[in-house]
């Protein structure tokens, strides 16, 4: 491999000459061969976005000439399309703040941008990374800027998957609704519900986290952009804090907004962290939900029974026949993940000192992920579960007859302690509670009827 010699602070550095980075990534590179994971897309995406905004902001601000920001403004949105992405090499556990993954964008700009104007790589005689593609700004108040955007942008592509999965909840509730069967609480016979009741309530509670989500994440369009190194705006034109916004406005479509006090922005990642807790929240819904359906589905003789899964793949290597809810476990899997995820930001949140928050990276690095598992999980479970879950009448039907639940129907008739006893009956004698209260004479043919009927308990 040839190599080209670069300098920093530091001293010389070598760099391979066909890289687009320069020398600050060259030793991130060397100092932190860590995980292996590369910086996620959508956050580059997001410090591109900024260094655009920024060129065309001190472009109308007189701080840099055409030739200088229409390069950088180029590179930039050729890396939006999709080139040069293999040259964001910094790991993603790294210097604190993100300053090497900050550099990395800012050197290969800066060699693209200069290539477009007929410099050599390297050399940054016409466009340097810090002195123009950096202009106005620091890594301390690009890269909490750049978490809040990568975030809303990736959750544009959680909230389709969110409202799929509650819709196909919703069409499970109106096909199961006449499907009476047991409830059960504490693991044990409670009063009757139907499939209908308990699958709205997992629709409205998958919809009621996404709409949390939503709402939280309003917070994360004030940006503390414009403050520079610790929030006062040093080497920053005026006039530019605003308009830099205004440009990241039209680029991404979002309403952002400056953040009133700069120093706070960047000091405080609250908002960050409120994303990661309603992320987690949905994985403890979602984990709840299938864990009911594997119960609700476990069998198939010897458990409830009371739904089917659409089988996926064989469940045992030694087991013929055996078919496992492979679609509810392997979301679980993913929701432990995600919840893990969570703790790790809330201690990276809580990490920040005076005017900085120095472990942004990994912050921002477990919350992407964590919407990108949940993103998948939520199509996987949708798409492989539970639009294929079918429901046994019969079982219920059955289940719901030896139900201790139904006691409680009785009370207004006979009182709770005689019902009990009238429970504690058909449990020893394995008769169905109907028929022991029938037996006794306690109430008429009609009441009986109405009692057990249950259509007044679809809810």
């Amino acid at each position: 491999m040839a190599w080209r010699r670069e300098f920093d602070p530091l001293g010389k550095v070598l760099v391979p000459n066909w890289a687009y980075w320069g020398a600050q990534t060259q030793r991130a590179a060397e100092n932190f061969p860590i995980s292996g994971s590369k910086p996620h897309p959508i956050l580059v995406d997001a410090l591109v976005l900024i260094k655009i905004a920024a060129a065309q902001a001190n472009l109308e601000l007189s701080g840099l000439p055409p030739e200088k920001a229409r390069p950088i403004i180029q590179a930039g949105q050729e890396i939006l399309a999709g080139l040069w992405r293999d040259h964001f090499i910094v790991d993603v556990f790294q210097a604190g703040a993100g300053t090497s993954l900050h550099m990395n964008i800012n050197e290969v700009l800066a060699n693209r941008a200069g290539e477009l104007a007929g410099e050599a790589i390297g050399t940054y005689n016409l466009i340097h990374p810090n002195d123009h593609v950096n202009l106005g700004q620091s890594t301390n108040d690009v890269f909490p800027t750049a978490m809040r955007l990568a975030i809303l942008m990736e959750l544009r592509t959680l909230y389709p998957e969110g409202e799929a999965l509650i819709q196909a909840l919703h069409d499970k509730a109106h096909e199961f609704e006449d499907i009476y069967k047991a409830g059960r609480t504490h693991l044990n016979d409670a009063l009757p519900v139907t499939l209908g009741n308990e699958f709205k309530a997992y629709a409205e509670a998958v919809a009621t986290d996404v709409t949390r989500i939503q709402q939280g994440a309003a917070e994360l369009v004030f940006l503390g952009i414009g403050g520079t190194a610790v929030g006062s705006g040093a080497n920053a034109l005026p006039g530019y804090r605003e308009l830099v916004i205004e440009k990241l406005r039209r680029l991404t479509g979002l309403d952002l907004q400056p953040r009133p006090d700069l120093f706070e922005a960047m000091q405080n990642l609250n908002p960050v962290a409120q994303s990661a807790v309603h992320l987690k929240l949905l994985a403890l819904t979602l984990t709840r939900i299938a864990n009911d359906i594997r119960l609700l589905a476990s069998g198939p003789k010897n458990g409830l029974g009371e739904l089917v899964l659409p089988a996926v793949q064989p469940g045992s290597s030694i087991m013929s026949g055996k078919v496992n809810p492979s679609i509810c476990e392997a979301l679980n899997m993913i929701c432990y993940h995600v919840i893990g995820l969570e703790t790790a930001v809330a201690f990276g949140v809580q990490a920040g000192q005076l005017e900085l928050n120095v472990m942004m990276p990994v912050v921002i690095f477990e919350i992407l992920s964590m919407i990108d598992l949940l993103r998948q999980g939520l199509a996987m479970f949708t798409g492989r579960a539970v639009r294929g879950l079918k429901a046994d009448r019969d079982r219920c039907t059955k289940n719901l007859e030896r139900s201790h639940g139904l006691a409680a129907l009785l009370n207004p008739y006979l009182g709770h302690h005689q019902a009990a006893k009238l429970a504690q009956e058909s449990l020893a004698r394995g008769v169905p509670l109907a028929q022991v209260v029938k037996e006794k004479n306690l109430l008429t043919e009609e009441q009986i009827e109405a009692i057990f009927s249950l259509p007044h308990q679809k809810g």
